[in-house]
């Protein structure tokens, strides 16, 4: 959504985080109602976390060879509504997704993702996080997704371990190397803090009498703030949900048996908790030097004030009805008001005249900025309501010679037979494989149906090429 905001020359963008514990479990038959795909101003940006997604060696191997079952199910309920995958990465059970509008596609630039296992001395990848990061209209973001070590005495482990992520992730870039040199970095998951002190008894009448505050003092990751200056840069919004764990499945009754340890049962009754979290940390100016003090006190950091980001949690929330799993999934949805560095596609991309199966169709494309451009960049054919970058109906190779001048307009040609035979609403995409991401879109245009496919009776037997008669 664009808006005139309260500055002028800003725009208001919706971002919409969930994170959820699946427990190994199958997607349930509808996740719309987590998404809220409804909602106006409607959402911009999509983040999905999931833990515990089903990692048995064969299963994991399996989903690495095409998408798991997870990520059909959500980009299955995003793409009709014009949401393309833009990034997504597995790390055994760990899964991180981002979906955006297909109108940002161009502006997403720099797309990298890294991983930090922590569990089973870092080897299986059982906990840890991953981690998603990407320049949005200029302004650097980064999603986290961790899993936690879990069980009530290991709260000092979660933290260690929470710090060492932040510390040890490594992009592949010299503005924002690590998590915390991005303008906005978002961290969620199982984070598995528990709620210490208090027993069974008092924790159901506060849960079950609407008094979560009473609860909040004994938080472990609220305590734990107050004790580590790092987690005081990072924000949370008030737990006015219920905890999300543990439920019986297919339920709203807490589990209260004996939990049990890698020793075995350890005879304690497991208690609720807010294991499931949504935080975020604002990059805070950095101080200016002496030299700078004396030079004037209104300085600029980098731009920042020239280009703010403002973000604002807008709900906080867990989704009850979902009873696939032992945890239940937790919503944030933010409010990103900011100032676009920048709102130029990288590259014009164009049809060229009517397009259809009957005829070669032609295209144009023109380098409008300079960036690192390569040979195995590509223009990927798409039809309206595609998945992401990799699917294309058809494709072709950028000019292989030389690597164009800027303004420079290039023509290429596709063959008749890799045009779509039915015809419907179509765009063309310039990948940059340097930026991992769409650079450029062009225009919806109309492919019409081909005329001799009809004739020969190859429609619909002979479907956009996939299909071929012998």
């Amino acid at each position: 959504m664009t808006t005139g905001g309260p500055q002028s020359g800003r725009d208001e963008l919706r971002l919409h985080i969930v994170t959820w514990n699946v427990g190994t479990a199958e997607p349930p038959e509808d996740v719309t109602s987590l998404l809220t795909p409804d909602v106006q101003p409607s959402t911009d940006l999509y983040v999905i976390g999931l833990q515990e997604v089903r990692a048995t060696p064969l299963k994991y191997i399996s989903d690495l060879l095409s998408d798991d079952s997870w990520s059909h199910a959500f980009t299955d309920a995003l793409a009709p509504r014009g949401l393309v995958k833009v990034a997504s990465l597995r790390m055994q059970g760990l899964l991180l997704l981002v979906f955006a509008k297909h109108l940002h596609l161009p502006f997403i630039r720099n797309v990298q993702t890294t991983y930090t296992r922590t569990g089973i001395f870092g080897y299986w990848g059982n906990k840890g996080a991953v981690s998603v990061r990407f320049s949005f209209y200029g302004h650097m973001l980064c999603f986290l997704n961790c899993h936690l070590a879990a069980h009530m005495n290991y709260a000092l482990q979660r933290v260690d371990d929470f710090e060492y992520i932040l510390e040890t992730q490594d992009f592949d870039l010299f503005e924002t190397p690590r998590v915390r040199d991005h303008r906005a970095a978002f961290c969620f998951g199982d984070l598995n803090f528990r709620i210490a002190d208090h027993g069974l008894h008092f924790l159901r009448s506060s849960i079950d009498s609407g008094r979560l505050h009473l609860l909040w003092g004994k938080d472990q990751l609220i305590s734990m703030k107050k004790k580590e200056p790092f987690l005081q840069e990072f924000e949370e919004g008030p737990l006015n949900f219920k905890p999300t764990y543990k439920f019986t499945r297919n339920s709203d009754t807490y589990d209260t048996s004996s939990s049990k340890t890698w020793l075995g049962f350890n005879g304690k009754k497991r208690k609720p908790a807010w294991t499931d979290r949504v935080l975020w940390r604002i990059k805070p100016k950095s101080p200016p030097s002496d030299e700078e003090d004396e030079k004037a006190s209104t300085s600029t950091d980098d731009g920042l004030d020239e280009y703010p980001l403002l973000v604002t949690q807008e709900k906080y929330t867990s989704d009850m009805s979902y009873g696939v799993s032992d945890h239940k999934p937790v919503v944030a949805t933010f409010s990103l008001e900011l100032r676009k560095y920048f709102d130029t596609q990288l590259v014009h991309v164009s049809s060229v005249g009517v397009w259809s199966a009957d005829q070669d169709a032609q295209l144009n494309y023109t380098i409008q900025q300079d960036f690192l451009s390569s040979t195995w960049d590509w223009i990927g054919l798409y039809k309206m309501g595609f998945k992401s970058a990799s699917d294309y109906e058809t494709f072709v190779w950028v000019r292989e010679v030389d690597l164009p001048e800027i303004n420079e307009l290039i023509q290429l040609s596709i063959h008749k037979d890799e045009i779509p035979a039915l015809g419907g609403e179509y765009v063309l995409g310039y990948y940059s494989t340097n930026l991992q991401s769409l650079i450029g879109l062009s225009d919806n245009f109309h492919i019409l149906e081909s005329k001799s496919a009809v004739a020969d009776n190859l429609v619909p037997d002979n479907v956009n090429g996939l299909n071929k008669l012998e």
